[in-house]
């Protein structure tokens, strides 16, 4: 079981619900086309809350519960973890029976790339996506692969707690955490520094001192640098839902990329209504 988050978890699910019923209206419009749905870190079914002793249904159960206007074609749930993987499974077929419901046990990076694959021999499906990922788990070579594909991706950002974290005050950053980074946003590594830090020459006692600073607002300039990068792969983005914790703090940045100009629409309308929280 997966662990309750805040009213941002449950803000995030509404969110993607909202957006897949109104995307599933207009495929609906469409007869020759099949749909997908597919999640990248699809968790167990249920989210545990009250220190675990109450439950309530994951996304992945609540798209496999929209029936109106009509049901995904094709259900395709990703879960590296066992546990969890076998939880949901069991779940889907003793509830969901009878659903063209898939659910395996890989990594999201490697079953993006045989998505992508399949969209490109299958050209009469379009596919709903939805990666909320664990940490800074999702490799920029996973969403470059969506390029020109009939995607509508949902993506969970890790702004702060993800990216921020590794960018530490005096640009001191460690070759592991550099190469993380760069796997991540998919940018060499100079780039990265000379994006986040700023430079500045002080008059000292012993002469002119280069002083490193972080840039301010970084967390939401890693948000603003994110949606850039999704511009390179997809037509339009949308605003991001920011979720912060108790003190305020940026912890994600919840974002949706598109080819169509009809979903970036759609996605900046249901996202708006979260903003107050």
């Amino acid at each position: 079981m997966n662990q309750f988050g805040g009213n941002w978890t449950e803000a995030k699910m509404e969110i993607v619900v909202a957006y897949a019923k109104a995307y599933l209206t207009i495929m609906n419009k469409q007869s020759w086309v099949k749909t997908l749905y597919f999640d990248g870190f699809a968790g167990s079914g249920s989210i545990g809350i009250n220190d675990y002793e109450e439950s309530i249904k994951g996304t992945a159960l609540r798209i496999l519960e929209i029936k109106n206007p009509k049901p995904f074609d094709i259900y395709y749930f990703v879960e590296k973890d066992e546990k969890n993987k076998l939880a949901l499974e069991t779940t889907i077929n003793a509830k969901y029976f009878g659903k063209n419901a898939h659910v395996v046990q890989a990594d999201c990076n490697a079953k993006l790339l045989d998505m992508a694959n399949y969209l490109i021999t299958h050209k009469n499906f379009r596919a709903l996506v939805f990666i909320d990922p664990y940490g800074m788990t999702v490799n920029w070579q996973s969403i470059e692969a969506l390029k020109d594909l009939g995607i509508d991706l949902w993506i969970l950002v890790p702004t702060g707690l993800g990216v921020n974290r590794l960018l530490k005050n005096d640009s001191d950053i460690s070759d592991a955490w550099l190469n993380k980074l760069e796997k991540f946003l998919g940018l060499p590594r100079q780039y990265i520094i000379d994006h986040f830090y700023k430079r500045k020459d002080v008059n000292t006692l012993f002469g002119i001192e280069t002083q490193i600073s972080k840039e301010k607002d970084i967390v939401n300039k890693i948000g603003d640098l994110y949606t850039e990068r999704l511009k390179t792969v997809f037509k339009y983005v949308s605003e991001s839902f920011v979720m912060k914790n108790s003190t305020n703090s940026i912890m994600y940045h919840f974002m949706m990329a598109t080819n169509k100009p009809a979903g970036l629409t759609i996605a900046n309308d249901v996202i708006k209504p979260k903003y107050k929280l």
